[in-house]
């Protein structure tokens, strides 16, 4: 019996597992893909998160990173806006680093079950049974971080679920001439596209569009021909780089909706406690920072015999407080960003207005970061 089961084993999943491990909890982690793997992901990640890695002892020099330090924001008039990153952030594959923290995982003894589907959780009597084919798990504790959009969401009812959304989200590597320490978020109707330098020689492109607009073009290809490359910076890239994934990764229905940090007592941690508008381009660091608050809960509240439901309650409401005190102002202000942009008339007048106002372009980068953290 492990003291926590986590669902999930993406960057919320895999970094809660190692920090509870080495507070000497019994942890579980289940993941429905096998490592390495791809995931829909833009794959840039902030500096604050690097004194956190450092004291995991997590060097980035050997995976190769992308150091980058400029943004660049595009609309379909080719009107651009260029602003320097005062923090600055890296690019680092999911395919490298989710390998990576696999595999430090399971060094340092936690029982990793890749390529096993979670098919229900349920909470029983003041603990939780975890349902696999064949299998039945039980925690006093559960992690749910099973990403952005998952069957256990709807299993467990979860409102945003039943409000549809029209967005889908496509991922590729390419080879390209680009700079590497450049971020590009290129706009057109209904979504956006991210473009920055990954590990090694690869590019990350990650583009969100709206269903809608597929369903009139019929392909991804056609999408891609009449809308995405209708952006002059966007057409160039299609025309120009190498794909290099055999058929890129899409995820359907991506959700902006508000979710509750916890759901009928499971733990929520990274993108399935919250996911920031793409456009602000922090996923990632806000995932692997959930896992650490997350993890200091854990720890503080639970004692393996000792854990009553008082505990769990103190432990549920003080994680609570602690993700909206990080992460709540920061999700509302991408989902405010995200308004301005997807229409081509408007998306062009903000540039140009941000553009005469560096200081409001450079305060509205800071409200979608936070601050470095150990």
């Amino acid at each position: 019996m492990s003291d926590v089961i986590i669902v999930g084993g993406g960057l919320a999943g895999l970094f809660n597992a190692i920090l509870l491990n080495r507070a000497g909890l019994q942890v579980t982690v289940i993941e429905k893909k096998t490592y390495p793997t791809h995931r829909v992901c833009g794959e840039y990640i902030s500096n604050e998160v690097i004194p956190f890695l450092s004291k995991l002892d997590i060097d980035l020099e050997p995976l190769q990173v992308a150091r980058i330090n400029r943004l660049e924001v595009t609309a379909v008039s080719g009107t651009k806006l260029s602003q320097k990153l005062d923090l600055g952030g890296f690019g680092l594959s999911r395919f490298t680093f989710d390998n990576l923290l696999y595999h430090k995982a399971m060094a340092e003894g936690v029982n990793v079950m890749p390529g096993t589907r979670v098919e229900d959780i349920r909470f029983v009597n003041d603990h939780f049974e975890v349902v696999t084919p064949g299998n039945v798990m039980t925690a006093p504790l559960v992690i749910g971080s099973f990403g952005k959009r998952s069957n256990l969401d709807q299993k467990l009812k979860r409102p945003f679920f039943y409000k549809r959304s029209p967005y889908l989200a496509v991922k590729f590597h390419v080879r390209m001439d680009f700079p590497d320490d450049l971020i590009q978020l290129n706009n057109y109707k209904d979504g956006y596209c991210g473009v920055s330098k990954t590990d090694g020689d690869r590019y990350c492109m990650c583009y969100m569009a709206h269903r809608d607009d597929l369903r009139k073009h019929g392909t991804l290809e056609g999408l891609e021909q009449n809308v995405i490359r209708k952006n002059p910076y966007l057409d160039d890239i299609f025309s120009k780089a190498e794909f290099l994934l055999d058929k890129p990764e899409v995820i359907n229905e991506i959700s902006f909706e508000k979710k509750a940090p916890v759901e009928d007592h499971i733990l929520m941690s990274g993108d399935t406690a919250g996911m920031i508008a793409p456009l602000c381009g922090n996923g990632m660091t806000m995932a692997i920072h959930s896992a650490k608050i997350l993890s200091e809960k854990i720890i503080a509240h639970y004692q393996p015999a000792k854990f009553t439901a008082h505990k769990r309650a103190a432990l549920e409401t003080d994680y609570t407080h602690s993700w909206n005190k990080e992460f709540a102002r920061r999700l509302w202000v991408g989902r405010q960003l995200q308004r301005l942009f997807g229409n081509n008339t408007t998306t062009a007048l903000t540039l140009n207005m941000l553009n005469g106002l560096p200081p409001v372009s450079r305060f509205l980068i800071s409200q979608t970061h936070g601050k470095p953290f150990a």
